[in-house]
């Protein structure tokens, strides 16, 4: 089939390559983040999100593999997805005196099974105690965002 008009080599009417006119389109590599919308706090029921910590670092996974037999430093937080990790921040420090030092870090790793049942930490942020403009930290994200689903757990390492 003979090339129109100077639109290049043709394959069942559609061209070969695309046209090097007009503005270039999305990268097809990236995929559009995932759209969270904010949750209505009134309507909505809160989920029970099961909080380990640990002065620090990062409890093991293996100590999350048999069921019932989590790390004892555990807190029971009542929370919507669009909570944020600096709202569970402030929750951790009303429980945790560690977290209240003026230099405490926190680092937020989920804990949740794999294809294969086996528990892994994935860490997803961290947050200063006290927040200032000069360190800027994590706390704006959303559980929502981090890719959380319920059922998983939360482990904060105090450092």
């Amino acid at each position: 089939m003979a090339a129109r008009g100077g639109d290049g080599p043709r394959r069942g009417g559609r061209p070969l390559h695309p046209s090097p006119r007009g503005p270039p389109g999305p990268p097809l590599h990236n995929k559009p983040a995932p759209r969270f919308e904010p949750v209505d706090r009134e309507k909505t029921c809160p989920l029970l999100l099961r909080v380990f910590t640990k002065v620090g670092g990062h409890h093991n996974q293996s100590e999350f593999a048999v069921r019932g037999k989590e790390p004892k430093d555990e807190v029971q937080i009542y929370t919507w997805m669009d909570a944020t990790l600096r709202e569970l921040t402030d929750l951790v420090k009303e429980v945790a005196p560690e977290a209240r030092r003026r230099d405490a870090m926190l680092s937020f790793a989920f804990v949740y099974p794999t294809k294969t049942g086996h528990f892994t930490v994935k860490e997803v942020g961290k947050t200063l105690s006290y927040p200032n403009a000069r360190r800027p930290d994590d706390g704006s994200k959303a559980l929502g965002t981090l890719s959380f689903e319920i059922g998983d757990y939360l482990d904060v390492a105090i450092l």
